[in-house]
């Protein structure tokens, strides 16, 4: 999927603003229902189930059924490709070395392992197998997903009526917004540690929007997404497999 410049120059409605504004609320809404909410109920995982699938029916029907819009999809760019990997590979080893060097250890992960552990009971993984395929699901296809929805749907929508800076700030802490839920939850509260990694979030959301407005496709920021995903997941399994060492 693509956005042209014929594009960007048609300003939104009125109808538009609300939709994109929905589109930015509803997973931090959908978030706070299964992750909060719900926490420990067996209603957590069908609830997630359904608001991902209205989540991500959404832009299509918008752009299809109300805007009246044909969608293009375009070939892999190599460029774009090459600019995610290396982004994410940037971004993975910085993980990975803060997360062995400091916080594995740290009081700011201590109860990060249980939580994971009720997570993953939430949603029935119960194996090293099932882990992997949750794994998979995310860095592979949610992934791709979540780019469609936010960087060519909130991101591209907000580029017809703002400059880039405006419309990449707000479509990305809109992505933010629902990560910082996760990260309070699995870090136990909403300190600076919640925080930074979520606006860490945000930046990263920003710097795709970037990729796909240089590139004009989804593969260079799905690209990156897909990395930093593996490295998220790498990092989940270790405090998983601590969880259940501890007998927690």
């Amino acid at each position: 999927m693509a956005t042209t410049a014929d594009e960007i120059r048609q300003p939104l409605t009125r109808a538009d603003w609300l939709a994109v504004a929905a589109a930015c609320v509803f997973p931090t809404l959908a978030t706070w229902a299964y992750f909060v909410a719900l926490a420990g109920s067996p209603a957590a995982k069908a609830v997630y189930a359904l608001s991902k699938v209205v989540q991500f029916a959404f832009p299509l029907a918008w752009v299809v059924l109300w805007q009246r819009r044909s969608l293009k999809l375009t070939a892999p760019s190599l460029a774009g490709v090459g600019q995610g990997l290396a982004l994410g590979a940037v971004v993975v080893a910085g993980m990975l070395t803060l997360y062995y060097g400091y916080l594995k250890a740290s009081p700011v992960m201590a109860g990060t392992p249980a939580e994971i552990a009720k997570k993953m009971v939430d949603f029935g993984v119960g194996s090293p197998l099932a882990f992997l395929a949750l794994a998979a699901f995310l860095s592979l296809l949610h992934s791709l997903l979540e780019e469609y929805y936010w960087r060519w749907f909130a991101f591209g929508q907000l580029s017809r009526s703002l400059p880039f800076a405006a419309a990449a700030t707000v479509s990305s802490l809109g992505f933010m917004a629902h990560h910082v839920l996760v990260l309070g939850g699995f870090l136990k509260g909403y300190g600076p540690a919640t925080w930074f990694f979520s606006l860490c979030v945000a930046a990263g959301g920003a710097l795709w929007a970037w990729i796909y407005r240089r590139t004009g496709t989804l593969y260079g920021p799905w690209a990156s997404h897909i990395v930093i995903d593996a490295g998220l997941m790498w990092i989940g399994y270790d405090l998983w497999r601590a969880a259940l060492g501890s007998g927690l």
